[in-house]
């Protein structure tokens, strides 16, 4: 293969009031033509701030360099500006942004923000551009392509909205694509589609890939090299049946063990102690040392260097061969009693949409959900599931009260949900949006978004809700020193914690949770996860989860229900339908679920 990217010593500094953030820093990247590297570790790693560097798309104020940024043999560092957007950014490197409803333009539509680049440069005309949008919508598993083109980014679901983004990232036949969390809104068999149109891709183009992603089992399945990133910098890299099979760095270690995984009984998650470090100033040792459980006199001496293990493999450790031991099991802390008392039911519930192309287009209905009856019983997390456009989310919204159903009703503890004040419902169920980036306000501090529903309420006072704020901050593992950050000034992952925050804030009785851990790293995830396992035991908290993430299912929930197509096709305990699926759509959904099976099973991780 021939070598397309290469990246040596990258560094990124972010200006701050109290000082400068070293978030990336001596990171070394290779790409050959054809071949996929895979990006881990927690949220706020620098992942993805690696890769707007490489893009030019820092934030204001943000400063880069390398000691060299080739592609293609080619000195990045050698174009202006506008060059680079004309020559390189889109023809030649495309990338899938992680938060797809911010990166659409609200007031265009779809076809329009697919073409407008290949017209604008004049690589195709307007007919062809079309036409190749249609057939990548296609391609991607968006049902109706040529109505979807006319329609605005609002009215498609968040799993549409990403493959829309993906779709568009491929409009230009990029030699490399960077995506970011591609796949993270996508149910398992979409996901499995993307992800082999894009292994064809490269086949077909020699097209390389960069896969940033938390979901190892996608990145043990479908790249040929991983980098694994902690504060800032590279920690271990080599190929990736050694690194996620065989890892040699504790941090590596500790995220396999904080994967839920399908198959077995369900056990309490594993999660790293801490939280992912401030980077103020820029390390003087191990960054990992302060979570570590086998650090030692010469971890906190000095910044380690990266140590070869052979065939490729680097770990940034002192230890050659860190301590083996036995990993313990521990059970799930399971409701004490799941009553039989509903507490939130619908009944015989219908939606019925009208869409029409154009402004004077045939109107046409789309029936959502169609006819579905579901109870959701004290204490018990009930998982609903279903591909991306099944109505899982227009479902949740009526149970919630925030739509009215076309047919229907919905009742909270026997009292019907439209005679309820908004006060009254959000003192019972609040909700946990799929999308933490336009779910929260833009231009309030997180320590405002977190007490709004206390505010909303009339609970307590200046100093009760304060404190309140920061026990829900600490229950999600968000430091105290974000309580006056924007939205704009954390990770993905930081800020769908602070969404589940400001659900918890008011403890209520009952969760509405669409997809709450899609956008969290695993380490965050297995918390996130063992803390709704606590408040079901302590609490008796009522749990109602949308996910896509069927090892997520496996780990917390008591019943399944699945839609498909608006209906429910099989609904039953969470063991049943998980190991013995009774309709051949639910075989279809577990058999394209990605699974992680590591060969390490035998470490403790960092506690």
């Amino acid at each position: 293969m021939t070598r397309l990217l290469d990246i040596q010593d990258l560094g990124v500094t972010l200006p701050l009031p109290s000082g400068d953030l070293h978030a990336v820093r001596g990171v070394g990247l290779s790409l050959d033509r054809g071949e996929s590297l895979g990006i881990v570790g927690e949220s706020g790693s620098g992942k993805s701030m690696s890769a707007l560097a490489l893009m030019r798309l820092l934030p204001s104020g943000a400063r880069s360099g390398a000691t060299a940024l080739r592609f293609d043999g080619q000195d990045l560092a050698a174009l202006d500006d506008r060059s680079f957007a004309q020559q390189i950014c889109g023809p030649r490197i495309g990338m899938i942004f992680q938060e797809p409803m911010t990166s659409l333009n609200p007031v265009y539509t779809i076809g329009r923000q697919m073409t407008e680049s290949a017209v604008a440069r004049g690589l195709l005309s307007g007919a062809r551009a079309q036409r190749k949008a249609v057939d990548l919508l296609d391609r991607v598993g968006i049902p109706d392509p040529e109505i979807r083109t006319g329609q605005y980014p609002h009215q498609l679901s968040g799993g549409q909205r990403q493959r829309v983004m993906i779709a568009m990232a491929l409009m230009l036949d990029p030699e490399l694509l960077i995506a970011d969390e591609p796949t993270t809104a996508l149910d398992v068999t979409v996901q499995a589609q993307i992800l082999d149109l894009l292994d064809d891709l490269r086949r077909e183009r020699e097209m390389a890939m960069i896969l940033i992603s938390h979901d190892l089992a996608v990145v043990a399945e479908r790249t040929d090299r991983v980098a694994v990133m902690y504060g800032g910098e590279i920690i271990e890299e080599g190929k990736a049946g050694d690194v996620l099979r065989q890892p040699a760095h504790p941090y590596t270690r500790a995220l396999l063990h904080a994967i839920p995984r399908l198959g077995g009984a369900p056990a309490r998650l594993t999660a790293i102690p801490g939280i992912v470090p401030s980077l103020l100033r820029a390390p003087e040792a191990c960054v990992f040392a302060p979570r570590c459980a086998y650090r030692r006199a010469e971890c906190t001496a000095a910044p380690p260097p990266l140590r070869d293990h052979g065939d490729g493999h680097r770990c940034r450790c002192v230890l050659t061969e860190p301590p083996r031991a036995a990993r313990v099991a521990e059970p799930l802390r399971r409701s004490p009693a799941i009553g039989q008392e509903p507490v939130i039911a619908a009944s015989d519930i219908s939606q019925v949409f009208s869409s029409r192309k154009g402004l004077f287009g045939p109107r046409r209905e789309i029936r959502a959900v169609d006819g579905v009856s579901l109870e959701l019983k004290r204490g018990e997390t009930l998982a609903l599931i279903g591909e991306s456009g099944s109505g899982k989310s227009t479902l949740a919204r009526i149970m919630l009260g925030l739509s009215a159903p076309t047919e229907g009703t919905v009742t909270m503890l026997g009292r019907p949900v439209a005679s309820l004040s908004g006060t009254e419902r959000a003192s019972f169920v609040q909700p946990v949006f799929q999308d933490p980036y336009s779910s929260l306000n833009p231009r309030r501090r997180l320590s405002e978004i977190i007490a709004r529903p206390l505010e909303l309420a009339g609970t307590g006072d200046r100093s009760s809700r304060a404190a309140a704020v920061r026990e829900a901050m600490d229950l999600v593992r968000l430091p105290e020193r974000l309580l006056h950050a924007y939205p704009s000034q954390l990770s993905g992952g930081q800020r769908q914690r602070v969404a589940i925050a400001r659900a918890l804030v008011t403890r209520p009785e009952a969760l509405v949770c669409d997809e709450p851990t899609s956008a969290l790293d695993v380490s965050v995830q297995a918390q996130i996860l063992n803390l709704l396992d606590d408040l079901r035991a302590e609490m008796g908290l009522t749990c109602l989860i949308i996910t896509h993430d069927m090892a997520v299912v496996h780990q917390v929930a008591d019943r399944v229900a699945v839609m498909l197509n608006g209906r429910i096709v099989e609904e039953g305990p969470a063991a049943r339908v998980l190991d013995h699926p009774a309709s051949d759509y639910t075989a279809r959904l577990l058999a394209a679920a990605p699974r992680f099976e590591d060969r390490d099973t035998t470490l403790e991780t960092a506690r």
